[in-house]
Parts: structure tokens; C-alpha cells; sequence
């Protein structure tokens, strides 16, 4: 018998291997890898059928998703008084660690000088290649109110069909307030529908999570087979430093505000490191968006907190997209021989706190934010020429996978941080859920 029990065991490893989203998702990483080296032609064609259905599908999921999690969370709450502190508690820490963020990138760009000896001539840049990225300056990087005023949608269909975070994260906040006033009885007639509607989407997102190694093989096949392992060379340097700038931001500046709340970030970081796979395989924030919703909220953190902080955040808290254009101001004055002064690096540090608010649900958000900070800027002697991001369109897909990484583990930090500071967490389900992550894993 003992014999017979010591054979079923053998097998066990190969068989969790084969049941992990994980692994499925490592072996599609390197399948991508090989074809799109070695076919790169196909490689580029497999993303129709791959990667760009799963993105689309899971557009359409978010909407719904964020819309039932942020309503039930939100009416969840005692009153809206606890919404407002909340909400104040969760603007504050947004400030504060994006500003970090910024300043991060320009330390790290003038420490280890990225683009110093490239000497590069502004006229010979194809102010064509960059012209779709700043005719839509004026959509994405207004003015603070501008940026809400567009919050506000024409009709309630087209935000859910389009994937506009921000404007389904107003209108189910505007109808989560109107709800709360709402007596007990009335409330829960609309409730008890929403949290079904939300089951039954995160179901739909459960089934098509498993589809996602095929994504991500698509993904990388298409990355490698259109810019090729050269690309990557081309600029390495420049994606060194933004790799080590935002693994600091992460490790060291994330590090000591989750020690201040007596919680391990390494520990953290091992609770959401499936999400984060899922994220630099698709270079895509929202491939893990409700599935970290639900991990966290499973692992102790009161709904309401989860449905508000961490969809905010993705409009509000892209600390790792902060890094990038706060780096690449510095490396682009550098590149062109176009000095900034101190009082032109604050400057740039200033404009881009209201400006990379504007970053969320426009493609290509990074060239938007950018070359609207540098034309803000000015155009007179010693500015940066916003034709000049065309000298980061080759790098632009590497570092998009970074940012899109960072930006989903700032914004679980702030979820948790936020939800310590008022006190919606179960803080030894918490603690207990970092060290058992595979217990709480949601796919």
C-alpha cells in the first residue's frame, strides 16, 4: 500500500504544472520568443488572432466589472462619510507617491545621463513618424478640468463599449452616492442584481483568463517579430535605467511606505506575482485589472476600498508612467544637447503632475503626455522640440512593458496602503493571505 501511495505521488509536480495559469503563460512567453525570431513575418501575423481579441474581450469586460465593484463597494459603506474619507485619504496618497514617481525618473535620468554623447540632430527626425501622437495633444493632456470635464461621457453605452476607465469610474460613483441615500429595504432591491451581474462577469473574465497564454504568446511573437532583438540593443541603455528606476520606485520608495504599515513588500510582491506575469506579457495594466480586484478583496480589504482606490488609480496613480516621462524629458534634453535648467526641470515636474492624469484610455498616452509637456514648455531657445519623441518610438514597446508592470503594483500598494490608513482591512486575513498567496489566487 505504501508502495502504491508513493507512485500517485510521483506524478504530482508534472500535474500542477500542467493546472498552473502560470506556467501555460511562461511556456507562451518563450514560444513567442522562438517564432517571432525566427519567423518574424509570422510572428507579426499571429497578433489578429491572438493578443488583439483577448485585449478587445477584455476592454469590453472592464466596463461592467469596475462599474458593479465600485457601486457595491461604495453602497457597501457605512455612510458617505466613510466615502469621503476615503476618497480625501486616497487623492492624498495618489499626490504624493506620483510626485515621488516623477522625481524619481529625473534623479535616475540625471544620475546615470541616458542620452549624454548621442548628439542626435533634431532636423533629421521624421516629424511624420510622431504626428498621430501630438495632433492628440489637446484629448489628453488639458488642464485638470478639462481632464474631468472629459470624465463626464456624451451617453452611458459608449464608455463600456470603448473601455474608457475614467468616465465609467464617474458615472458609477455619481449613481453608488445617489444610492446611499437610499433606505435599506430600496437598497438592497438593486444591490442584490448588481452583485449577481458581478459574479457572472467575473466568471466570463475567469474562463477567458485561461485563454491568456495564448495571448501572451501572440504578444511576445509579435514584439520580437516586428523590432527584433535589435531594437532592444539600439537604446538598451535607456532601458536599463528606466528597468532600475522603476524597480527602486517599487522595491525601495514602495519598500518603505509599505514598512512604515509593517507589511514586507517582498511578500506583497509574491501575493500579486501572477497578476504582474499576466501584465508584462500583454504590456497590458488591464489583462489583470479584475482579477486584482478580486484578490484583494479576498484577501481582507473591505470592498468599497478595492472598488474605488484601485480603478482610480489606473486614471490617476500611473506611478510607473510618471517614471517614463519624467525620465525621457531628461534623455531627450540630453540626447539633442539641450540643457534644462533647475528652474526648467521643476518646471517639467510641475506640469507633468496635472498632465499624466490625462494618461488613460488614449493609445499611445506616453508620446501624448510627453510631447504635450514639451509643448507646454515653449518653443523658444533651450526647449525640447516636441517632434523629438520621435527618437523613442523604437524603445516605446520595451518600456511600455515596464510601466504597465509598475503601474499595477503602485497602484496595489496604494489599495492596501489606503485601506491601513482607514482602517478597511482585515489585517490578519491580510497577513495571513501574504503568506499563503496560492490560496487566494482567483485564476
Amino acid at each position: 500500500m505504501p508502495q502504491d501511495l508513493s507512485i500517485n505521488k510521483k506524478p504530482t509536480i508534472a500535474r500542477k504544472l500542467a493546472k498552473s495559469l502560470a506556467f501555460w503563460v511562461i511556456v507562451g512567453i518563450i514560444g513567442g520568443v522562438v517564432l517571432g525570431y525566427f519567423a518574424p513575418e509570422m510572428g507579426i501575423a499571429t497578433k489578429q488572432w491572438t493578443i488583439d481579441p483577448f485585449i478587445k474581450v477584455l476592454k469590453w469586460l472592464i466596463g461592467p466589472i469596475i462599474f458593479t465593484t465600485i457601486i457595491c463597494g461604495i453602497v457597501g459603506l457605512e455612510n458617505l462619510k466613510a466615502l469621503g474619507s476615503l476618497g480625501v485619504k486616497t487623492i492624498i496618497y495618489f499626490e504624493v507617491v506620483s510626485t515621488l514617481a516623477l522625481v524619481v525618473g529625473v534623479v535616475f535620468g540625471e544620475a546615470f545621463r541616458p542620452g549624454h554623447g548621442m548628439d542626435l540632430d533634431i532636423n533629421a527626425l521624421d516629424s511624420n513618424s510622431v504626428a498621430k501622437y501630438t495632433s492628440h495633444v489637446s484629448e489628453g493632456t488639458g488642464s485638470f478640468k478639462e481632464i474631468l470635464l472629459s470624465a463626464i461621457p456624451n451617453d452611458p453605452i459608449t464608455p463600456f463599449l470603448t473601455g474608457n476607465t475614467l468616465q465609467v469610474l464617474f458615472m458609477a460613483i455619481v449613481i453608488a452616492i445617489v444610492l446611499s441615500f437610499f433606505k435599506s429595504n430600496h437598497k438592497s432591491k438593486v444591490i442584490v442584481p448588481l452583485e449577481k451581474a458581478q459574479n457572472f462577469f467575473f466568471k466570463i473574465l475567469t474562463i477567458l483568463m485561461y485563454y491568456s497564454p495564448i495571448a501572451t504568446f501572440g504578444a511576445m511573437a509579435f514584439l520580437i517579430g516586428k523590432f527584433g532583438f535589435g531594437a532592444l540593443f539600439n537604446m538598451a541603455y535607456l532601458l536599463f535605467v528606466m528597468l532600475i528606476a522603476c524597480l527602486f520606485f517599487i522595491f525601495v520608495v514602495l519598500g518603505i511606505i509599505c514598512a512604515l504599515a509593517k507589511v514586507n513588500i517582498f511578500k506583497f510582491m509574491r501575493f500579486i506575482a501572477r497578476e504582474v506575469l499576466i501584465v508584462f506579457a500583454t504590456s497590458s495594466s488591464e489583462t489583470a485589472l479584475a482579477p486584482l480586484m478580486r484578490k484583494l478583496e479576498r484577501a481582507g480589504i473591505h470592498r468599497g476600498s478595492v472598488g474605488l482606490v484601485i480603478p482610480t488609480g489606473y486614471s490617476f496613480n500611473l506611478d510607473c508612467t510618471n517614471i517614463y516621462l519624467s525620465l525621457s524629458v531628461i534623455f531627450l534634453s540630453q540626447a539633442f544637447n539641450i540643457p534644462l535648467s533647475l528652474e526648467q526641470t521643476i518646471a517639467v515636474i510641475v506640469i507633468l503632475m496635472v498632465a499624466s492624469k490625462g494618461a488613460v484610455g488614449v493609445t499611445g498616452s506616453g508620446f501624448i503626455v510627453l510631447a504635450g509637456t514639451l509643448q507646454a514648455m515653449g518653443t523658444g531657445p533651450g526647449t525640447i522640440p516636441a517632434v523629438s519623441v520621435a527618437a523613442l518610438l523604437g524603445v516605446d514597446k520595451f518600456m511600455s512593458e515596464m510601466r504597465a508592470v509598475g503601474n499595477l503594483c503602485g497602484n496595489s500598494v496604494a489599495c492596501m496602503i489606503v485601506s491601513i490608513w482607514d482602517k478597511k482591512i482585515d489585517m490578519d486575513k491580510f497577513r495571513y493571505a501574504l503568506d499563503h498567496p496560492d490560496e487566494f489566487r482567483v485564476v
